[in-house]
């Protein structure tokens, strides 16, 4: 195959700026003349991939197709060797950090946006993953941005499309171009961690009692969901919902929570449904619920290392090594790693910071407020390991509990039983004046200069409850394998009580600015039944308002309710 090596010049777009989890915009600033190929340009000029191995793929949102053919076209001008391509150009973010793992790639394009919705209107990212599979450190997206910068010119070699719905061997100009099964290679990989004989069985034997419903939300999951739930654990078709990727993720919110994943919680109530599960856009999120009992991301991950040990396979044989929270996300775990004698550590949002930990071999399981929850089996959180990880736990549970048929909502009780429980609920208030949610900051940045907020009573009209503040803090992180260093990642309001608010700017949205806050509130073991099983916005009712007249939120941002609550 003749082709000729081309340069385009070009100009530098103010902005390319890649966040935690890449580059995020709409798709109309990606169709720009030469954005997207200056953005791809400058990821070779910063990372020398010449004679390297590149994986390719992303959750198949609009605008994919055509961004995998341009990243051939610079990648293989720009001297790549060979490119590991999905069918389709389909991988889930979890799936291809166990792809640039398994095959020793050198680094991975993923095009994402994650939990953000797609489509023509929508959202498009590009983002760039490392050799150990997880996202590029601050110190390769700034070397990025500082390449978008000052770029004048990218490379290209003009070939024909590439068919991706052909997996085999095929060259593209001097590159050699392998695509692959999207699926085959994480189905292998799950089955290696989790005893897939036992959930099978215990699913079999309870096709009444324990019914599966798993919502791929029409994201970049309803192939492996189809390929772990009907065809490996044998469950029937009706066990999996929207699970035909699209574009616009069928004009959808592709993101697990209670207000987006309505449909899945509507069918759950409606049908009984014992164990329901989604997933989002990209992968790499999940939710669990089940009829009467959601579970938030902090109990989570608490249970899945409190379990970890006893119940799956992979962590049976290897041992868990230490256990890790984002700094906003409860402190349920913390509970389970002092008992089990574990290092627990705190980091900021974000899960380049849990690749360190896990590189070094002082951190198996980790998990983000988020809906993010994962472990050291690849470098990215994975929705579908937490989901496959709740079904061993239970068919486990109930191997031990023959004469009493353990659900979600009776592991819960069990887990509050020992450890207490952190009553935990998240506002997001999303694509807000970013003007005024730098304001709500530089307002509680006062109050960390000045201390003002230190020792004042604040009760809550509702439930007259009382909370005096302890203390109010930016969060700052030293990483301690690297030393780098990571200042104002969110800040927290304490209460004498223990009792905690947490105000943090995201990165993840691609206009406006969204504003999280995470509300804690734990009640010790002891307090009862009757109180550790609250309704969870019960529970805060008093903590919320107090955070909400404290902060003057609503003043800021113009809103009187969040656009999601989780």
């Amino acid at each position: 195959m003749s082709y000729q090596v081309k340069e385009v010049k070009t100009k530098p777009y103010d902005g390319q700026k890649p966040g935690t989890s890449g580059l995020r915009k709409r798709v109309k600033v990606f169709q720009q003349e030469h954005y997207t190929e200056n953005f791809i340009q400058a990821i070779f000029d910063a990372v020398d991939l010449k004679g390297k191995t590149l994986v390719v793929g992303g959750d198949g949102r609009y605008y994919s197709p055509e961004t995998v053919q341009t990243i051939l076209k610079i990648g293989s001008a720009n001297g790549v060797a060979k490119f590991i391509i999905g069918k389709d150009g389909i991988f889930s973010t979890p799936a291809a950090s166990n792809i640039i793992r398994k095959y020793k790639a050198d680094g991975g394009i993923l095009l994402t946006a994650s939990h953000n919705p797609g489509g023509p209107n929508a959202d498009f990212g590009i983002k760039y993953n490392v050799s150990n599979g997880g996202p590029a450190p601050e110190s390769v997206t700034n070397k990025i941005f500082d390449k978008t910068k000052s770029i004048s010119s990218y490379k290209v070699i003009e070939l024909p499309p590439l068919d991706l719905s052909q997996k085999g061997f095929f060259t593209y100009g001097p590159s050699n171009v392998e695509i692959i099964d999207s699926v085959a290679d994480y189905l292998q990989l799950l089955q290696s961690i989790f005893d897939f004989p036992l959930i099978k069985n215990f699913l079999q034997s309870h096709t009444d009692s324990f019914k599966v419903l798993f919502d791929g939300m029409h994201g970049v999951t309803g192939p492996y969901g189809r390929a772990i739930f009907v065809e490996a654990l044998g469950l029937p078709e009706s066990s999996v919902q929207n699970a035909q990727p699209l574009p616009d993720f069928g004009g959808g919110h592709p993101d697990p929570n209670l207000t987006y994943a309505h449909e899945l919680v509507e069918r759950v109530e409606r049908e009984g449904i014992h164990f329901g599960a989604a997933s989002d856009g990209d992968g790499d999120r999940n939710m669990i619920y089940g009829k009467g009992a959601f579970v938030t991301p902090s109990d989570s991950v608490a249970i899945i290392a409190d379990w970890a040990a006893e119940a799956i396979p992979y962590f049976k044989k290897g041992g868990v090594k230490g256990l890790a929270r984002s700094m906003p996300t409860s402190a349920q775990i913390d509970k389970v790693a002092k008992k089990k004698g574990l290092e627990c550590h705190v980091v900021p949002t974000g899960w380049k910071f849990f690749g360190n930990l896990m590189d070094a071999g002082r951190l198996s399981i980790c998990g983000e407020e988020s809906f993010g929850t994962g472990s050291d089996h690849i470098r990215e959180k994975d929705g579908v390991w937490a989901i496959v990880a709740w079904l061993n736990i239970l068919a486990y549970a109930n191997q031990q509990s023959p004469n009493q048929l353990m659900g979600i909502k009776e592991l819960l009780e069990k887990h509050y039983a020992v450890y207490g429980r952190s009553f935990f609920s998240r506002y997001d208030y999303e694509e807000v004046s970013a003007v005024g949610a730098q304001s709500l900051v530089d307002a509680i940045n006062v109050h960390i200069s000045t201390g003002s907020l230190a020792s004042t009573s604040h009760v809550s009209k509702s439930t007259g409850q009382k909370f005096t503040v302890a203390d109010v803090s930016n969060f700052d992180y030293t990483d301690p394998i690297d030393g780098s260093v990571s200042r104002n990642q969110g800040q927290i309001i304490t209460f004498d009580d223990g009792s905690r608010v947490v105000f943090r700017l995201s990165g993840t949205g691609s206009q406006g600015a969204t504003v999280r806050m995470y509300v804690e509130r734990y009640v010790p073991p002891e307090a009862g039944p009757a109180e550790l099983n609250k309704d969870t916005q019960e529970g805060l009712k008093g903590l919320i308002e107090v955070a909400l007249q404290i902060s003057n939120l609503p003043e800021f941002l113009g809103r009187d309710k969040p656009t999601v609550i989780t």
